[in-house]
């Protein structure tokens, strides 16, 4: 298609979710879908432009917008969200496997999910620039996103991580944001995706000033010691099994113990 289509559909909150599902199945993609904004859909997305990083584009995914606005809902009804994680499906798999374990450690701390699976930095953005920070004032927001883009240049992939920080800063200011370094890939230490892990968190790592913005690398203390991944710590040697998200809380207790520390017994 040479032209794109401009749709304009009102109410803009959802009433055209099956709109947008039907012309996800014809093979449309989305180039902009404000929640509670114009309601303007346009049709193909356009082009990036010329030298634009992907990774810094707020794009949202039409698969994704039922999980989105019960994210949205679910955060409105509690009365406070002091501890905010946001991801991809690593973070997302909190709710699943990691369930009893984000319950052991986070549960009397007012935590709240907004991580989905499947996602990439431009995804959060779009997320953010839609409503999901808007009136939060979280204490803490832990952020694990990138591995679903690890393809891209480094430097474009720890750009995006960086948008996704500065969305959060300029949204929740009196938050401290901890950027986590992505976790490594592949059963083997030579999987090539090892070294694009660190290639990345190495460049991420410069995003933290050690007061407003925060950054730990634990990926080590998921491997083996010749190297290699545990299918007991990640079966598919990308996302953690309950052991893995065992190790991911602990490897981070010492962070949240700052920031919540426990109430002083009383004699």
């Amino acid at each position: 298609m040479g032209s794109h289509a401009i749709i304009n559909i009102t109410p803009p909150r959802f009433a055209s979710l099956p709109g947008l599902l039907l012309a996800a199945a014809l093979g449309f993609t989305l180039a902009s879908c404000p929640v509670f904004g114009s309601g303007t859909f346009a049709w193909p997305a356009p082009p990036l432009p010329p030298g634009a990083n992907p990774a810094t584009i707020a794009t949202p995914r039409v698969e994704w917008f039922t999980h989105f606005q019960n994210n949205l809902d679910q955060s409105k009804k509690m009365p406070a969200i002091d501890l905010l994680f946001d991801g991809d499906s690593i973070t997302d798999y909190w709710m699943g496997k990691g369930r009893a374990i984000w319950e052991k450690h986070y549960g009397k701390l007012n935590p709240f999910d907004f991580g989905i699976s499947g996602d990439k930095t431009e995804n959060v953005l779009w997320r953010l620039q839609n409503g999901q920070a808007d009136n939060l004032h979280p204490k803490l927001v832990a952020i694990m996103i990138g591995t679903n883009e690890i393809g891209l240049p480094a430097p474009q992939l720890a750009e995006g991580v960086k948008a996704v920080v500065d969305a959060y800063r300029s949204r929740c200011p009196e938050a401290v944001i901890l950027v986590q370094g992505i976790f490594p890939r592949g059963q083997s230490p030579a999987d090539p995706m090892r070294a694009r892990v660190t290639a990345v968190n190495q460049l991420i790592s410069q995003i933290a000033d050690g007061k407003n913005v925060l950054y730990i690398d634990f990926g080590d203390k998921f491997l083996q010691p010749d190297g290699t991944i545990s299918p007991e710590i990640m079966p598919d040697f990308l996302h953690p099994a309950a052991k893995g998200y065992e190790i991911w809380a602990n490897a981070i207790q010492s962070i949240i113990d700052r920031y919540f520390p426990a109430p002083s017994s009383s004699k």
